[in-house]
């Protein structure tokens, strides 16, 4: 069969949703099955396989684990940015670093993709916390996919995923990467060394032990079910040291959600 005339019938994406949603909580709407089927045709031309049956079928075979990691890499979206919704950013520097008097703060980016809000974080602390080299700063930073915390770790971008970069920071926090055609930059050391990198599936046990004073969690809900938003929301409550704040994402609100947070401002909460 001609590959690019595999078609993914209605039982198949209902199958492919159940799968998706009890491994990751990510809800595939009506309306996706054409999304479902594009992003899935990579997969099949990678196996070789003819047909999203024997799709189905090869991950109920006992190679299907080892698949369940690239299912949800093509999936999932990961579109971010450094500085990503930079309000956020303004507010974390003017208003929530001034009280945190500790010499001990914890950071977690809960979505962290390809490793831009984490980095974008860090340069942040290193410029607005004066006596940072002497204070024990750790940031979190986790996501599903393996794919793109492969590229958090490596943390090398191009000119044009920094182009909203002040060139300041540019010359300050990346290093140009030598032997390369292409105008990339790495995070530099003191950065990337505030920057732990794991994989997490949210849905799954969090094996952190402390607390966090922020948590970053943004556009990554819009995908989840309520019943899956009040979980996590009631979750990251258990996480956060009291006075901690969380950002979600400016098209994530909690009002639809039962939660104990104190509202701030648009998409900021405190415990």
């Amino acid at each position: 069969m001609n590959l690019i005339s595999a078609e993914l019938t209605e039982k198949q994406f209902r199958t492919i949703s159940r799968l998706v949603y009890k491994l990751c909580g990510i809800n595939l709407k009506d309306g996706k099955q054409a999304l479902v089927r594009a992003r899935l045709m990579k997969r099949l031309r990678a196996l070789k396989l003819p047909s999203f049956e024997s799709y189905l079928e090869y991950i109920e075979s006992d190679r299907g684990p080892h698949e369940m990691s690239f299912l949800i890499d093509v999936i999932t979206t990961n579109k971010t940015s450094f500085f990503r919704e930079p309000e956020h950013f303004s507010y974390l520097r003017d208003s929530v670093l001034p009280n945190l008097k500790g010499r001990r703060l914890r950071f977690w980016t809960a979505a962290c993709s390809s490793g831009e809000e984490s980095f974008s974080l860090g340069i942040l602390l290193r410029e607005n916390l004066p006596d940072i080299s002497s204070m024990d700063v750790k940031i979190l930073a986790t996501d599903i996919s393996l794919r793109m915390l492969k590229k958090a770790r490596m943390s090398v971008y191009s000119a044009e995923e920094l182009r909203d970069i002040p060139p300041l920071f540019l010359q300050k926090y990346f290093v140009r990467v030598r032997n390369r055609s292409d105008e990339t930059y790495q995070v530099s050391d003191s950065v990337r060394a505030m920057v732990r990198v794991a994989r997490l599936n949210l849905m799954d046990s969090w094996p952190m032990k402390g607390s966090f004073d922020v948590i970053f969690c943004r556009n990554v809900m819009i995908y989840f079910d309520k019943p899956t938003q009040q979980k996590l929301i009631n979750r990251f409550w258990d996480f956060l040291e009291p006075g901690g704040h969380l950002f979600v994402g400016h098209s994530e609100g909690l009002s639809a959600i039962s939660h104990k947070f104190r509202y701030v401002r648009p998409a900021v909460y405190r415990k």
